[in-house]
């Protein structure tokens, strides 16, 4: 099988998130690492799980951030405004179960 049959064969998403520039996946898990204290303080953390082609971000919050009544707002206020200060090319970031 040819390599352009085994990339067809795979759905787009799983495939930039494979194939992601890893010089961008490094500035993502940079901007993701300046704010990981303030969430493992409060017993919590963040995953990165998929960047779309459309440059969606999908993120998951994990531990005790994943079960607080806050947890919209810190990804909205916290790490999608930090995501996206960092790094302008990201168009959406969303939180993912």
């Amino acid at each position: 099988m040819a390599v352009h049959q085994i990339l067809r064969a795979q759905p787009k998403e799983i495939l930039i998130f494979e194939t992601m520039n890893s010089e961008l996946k490094e500035k993502i898990e940079i901007a993701l690492n300046g704010m990981r204290p303030f969430l493992q303080a409060d017993g919590g953390d963040v995953e990165l799980v998929e960047l779309t082609a459309d440059m969606e971000l999908k993120l998951r919050l994990v531990g005790n951030c994943s079960s607080c009544s806050m947890s919209t707002m810190t990804m909205k206020a916290g790490i999608e405004s930090g995501i996206r200060n960092a790094l302008p090319e990201i168009l959406k970031v969303t939180a993912v179960e």
